[in-house]
């Protein structure tokens, strides 16, 4: 989905997002302002649950990954859409819980997990944890032995797969923090020492190999040597793993360049190869479960900034400063990553002007984005950077003590709040 199909233009020539005037938005809730669009998220969820009604026989669960943008009213959402959770801290399990997410119903991730988060997952009933080394296999083990309980686990795998995307968010290759390597034997290794276990239940294997992935290639190839897996672990131990996570990773479009797939073709194809492994190899097709986060919210979101100083530095560049920056999008500043940008007051106008999209903070890397084309831009200007949904607020920071922004939720001509702006008390609340 491209973000365009959720903005409009109204007769003010104002930018509009899910029916809202986004220079009105401004001018109510103050800039910067996160502004998400409920009804794309929904549709999100909804494309990716359609998918496997369609080409799984409904025989899966799209768990939404909330690292890309958590608070209470998403996952209320996400609960709304029949969706699982994926969390990979207590904070993000603590706000599910708090919003009454069903504990049965979310994965817990994360590649070091402490003994007081394992132990909370425990207490809550979190309905599956994704393991991710011996070290947290058998503490968790023990632990569980302790509180006599059983859990339900699935061993993060790293399939050996090169996923085509930047190198800080490629996850599935041997070199990697997460997970246990299929190429040297390490993860059938650690499933064989589960299955000696009394208090784990090895319910699953999961795998996640990337993030802003384009091509369906590597996430068939995936696929293909999860099943094998599963089908080596049955014949020699007579074992059968019965669920398969696919984790996420499925790129959206950032720019009018970026070619996404549509959301329903990756669960096309990979249904595909899971049903083919399986008839191939005799083995019983899986429970198949899937985790996509910034395909859910990132074209649905965009950030609304105010124009500040406009600096033209001739034969150089234009330097167009707004009242944000790298404490509320640090995604330039640490992947370069490419946006799009409109002057909301003058959508209707043409872009016509080439400007470095700079933020207010301290630091010379504090960009936005680069060679931006935009509308003729003034000081006092409100400017949209489009498809800032996933990774903005969730990364945001209080560097230089800039507090975070507020977080809107537009809904048919209609917003709310859902995650107030922080105040100078709440910088200095836990200050001694």
């Amino acid at each position: 989905m491209k973000q365009s199909e959720r903005l409009g233009v109204n007769q003010q020539g104002h930018l509009t997002i899910g029916g809202c005037d986004t220079v009105e938005l401004a001018a109510q809730y103050g800039t910067p302002l996160y502004v998400m669009d409920e009804d794309g998220i929904r549709a999100a969820c909804r494309s990716y649950r359609d998918s496997i009604e369609r080409y799984y026989d409904g025989r899966g669960m799209v768990c939404y990954a909330s690292k890309a943008f958590c608070c209470k009213e998403i996952c209320r959402i996400m609960d709304q859409e029949q969706m699982g959770l994926d969390v990979v801290s207590e904070g993000e399990l603590y706000t599910a819980l708090q919003a009454g997410f069903p504990a049965e119903r979310i994965c817990f991730h994360g590649n070091n997990k402490t003994d007081h988060e394992l132990r909370y997952a425990l207490e809550t009933g979190v309905g599956l944890i994704i393991v991710d080394n011996e070290y947290e296999l058998v503490r968790l083990n023990r632990m569980a032995e302790q509180m006599e309980k059983t859990v339900n686990i699935a061993f993060r795998i790293k399939p050996g797969v090169d996923a085509h995307t930047h190198d800080f968010v490629r996850t599935g290759q041997i070199d990697s923090k997460f997970g246990v390597a299929l190429e040297n034997g390490e993860a059938m290794q650690i499933i064989r020492q589960a299955l000696t276990m009394k208090h784990v239940v090895l319910k699953g294997v999961h795998c996640h190999i990337g993030s802003q992935i384009f091509e369906l290639e590597p996430f068939e190839l995936a696929a293909q040597r999860m099943i094998e897996l599963m089908a080596q672990v049955k014949e020699e131990t007579g074992h059968v793993i019965e669920q398969l996570d696919l984790g996420g990773g499925f790129g959206i479009c950032y720019t009018e360049e970026d070619q996404a797939l549509r959301y329903d073709s990756y669960m096309e194809k990979v249904s595909e190869v899971v049903k083919d492994c399986c008839h191939r190899l005799g083995f019983p097709q899986p429970f198949v479960m899937l985790e996509p986060g910034r395909s859910i919210v990132g074209p649905s979101g965009i950030t609304l900034y105010t124009a500040g100083s406009i600096k033209e530095i001739p034969n150089i560049r234009t330097y167009a400063a707004v009242d944000g920056g790298m404490t509320d999008n640090p995604r330039y500043a640490l992947y370069q990553s490419v946006y799009e940008a409109v002057v909301a007051n003058k959508a209707a106008q043409p872009k016509e002007m080439t400007v470095t999209l700079a933020g207010k903070c301290c630091e010379s890397g504090d960009l936005l984005g680069e060679k931006m084309l935009v509308q003729k831009m003034e000081s006092g200007d409100i400017v949209a950077v489009l498809s800032t949904g996933a990774y903005n607020y969730s990364m945001a920071s209080n560097y230089n003590r800039i507090c975070r922004p507020a977080v809107v939720m537009v809904h048919d001509g209609a917003s709310r709040v859902i995650v107030r702006r922080e105040s100078l008390e709440d910088l200095t609340r836990n200050d001694l």
